[in-house]
């Protein structure tokens, strides 16, 4: 009977043992070897541009390499899907963005997850603010000077934007909702259609994401003259907010950010967040997002992003209903 209850307690110690290691396996050496990153947008758009900026060096701190791999369409919710059923091990990531995890949840009748059940926020990567810009030809310098002009022409003047449901509509909306202007929303296929829109003077106007505006600023083909976001641009720094240039509690930017499958585990997810905190002070990474017209963040910790990503939702949620946009 001893000699059964020695081979029991033998027998379990190895259990434990072997549980053990494969913890360790599992996080405390985290990664053992390359890591899948799905990007929920294509090849060559904004988020893929500056998500491999930071990748790289993310892979460099990690000592394996983050595989990107595209999945762009259908808002970019196809690629959310992917991640949302992949294994919450720590191999498989997402990097999205607000437009495909909280705009389609208004947009969309249906979708296969749920962004606030299904993930695991890790980090902000990037704060992607909108930059009001007019066509130069607009004898306007200032929103002040705007909102005169739009006032004295009810309904005459373009808003372009990339689409129904994009940033750069709802970041109209809600401008056209606190100022209570009339114009015409034009909707364009996409950010690039959108730009030359407003270049051309087909749309006069446009509140759009900086990477997609600040080369045609920079070259005089687009006149900027604020910024979206609470806070000025590191990027534009002479712009004033659009909330500092007269139109109080006017506050929109979207994001991009990296999650995991929900039910990752901690060690690993705090692993993460911990390589990205330090891959956004990076000078060189800072250097490479400023071409792009943006600076890279990071999240203070997990809790932080999940916290915006819940409220994003009910800022969202009130411009998509006051649009009246109904979900297709």
């Amino acid at each position: 009977m001893i000699r059964k209850i020695k081979g029991l307690a033998f027998a379990g110690l190895c259990v434990l043992t072997l549980g053990a290691q494969a913890q360790t396996a599992a996080t405390g050496a985290y990664p053992q070897r390359p890591i899948r990153m799905i990007a929920a947008q294509s090849a060559g758009s904004s988020l893929d541009t500056i998500l491999r900026i930071f990748a790289a060096k993310m892979s460099d701190l990690l000592g394996q390499q983050i595989v990107i791999d595209n999945r762009g369409g259908a808002g970019g919710t196809i690629g959310v899907e992917l991640a949302a059923r992949s294994p919450a091990d720590g191999y498989t990531l997402l990097a999205g963005a607000s437009s495909s995890m909280i705009v389609s949840s208004y947009t969309y009748k249906t979708l296969p997850f749920d962004t606030l059940k299904d993930f695991a926020p890790i980090s902000l990567f990037a704060n992607v603010e909108a930059v009001f810009v007019v066509n130069p030809t607009l004898p306007v310098k200032s929103v002040s000077e705007f909102l005169t002009l739009v006032k004295a022409q009810p309904g005459k003047l373009n808003m372009g934007s990339a689409g129904i449901g994009s940033s750069s509509h709802l970041a109209g909306l809600l401008f056209v909702g606190i100022t209570g202007i009339s114009t015409t929303h034009v909707p364009y296929k996409g950010g690039g259609p959108m730009t030359t829109a407003v270049v051309g003077n087909e749309a006069q106007w446009a509140i759009s994401p900086a990477a997609a505006l600040v080369g045609q600023i920079r070259a005089g083909r687009l006149r900027a003259i604020a910024i979206s976001s609470k806070q000025r641009s590191p990027i534009l720094p002479e712009l004033p907010t659009i909330a500092e240039a007269g139109v109080p509690g006017y506050d929109y930017a979207s994001w991009n950010g990296v999650l995991a499958p929900a039910g990752t585990p901690r060690a690993i997810i705090s692993r993460v967040h911990g390589v990205m905190h330090k891959v956004a002070s990076m000078a060189e990474v800072k250097e490479q997002f400023a071409t792009q017209g943006l600076a890279p963040t990071a999240s203070a910790s997990p809790e932080e992003f999940a916290k915006l990503i819940r409220d994003d939702y009910s800022t969202i949620g009130k411009v998509v209903k006051a649009a009246g946009i109904k979900p297709e």
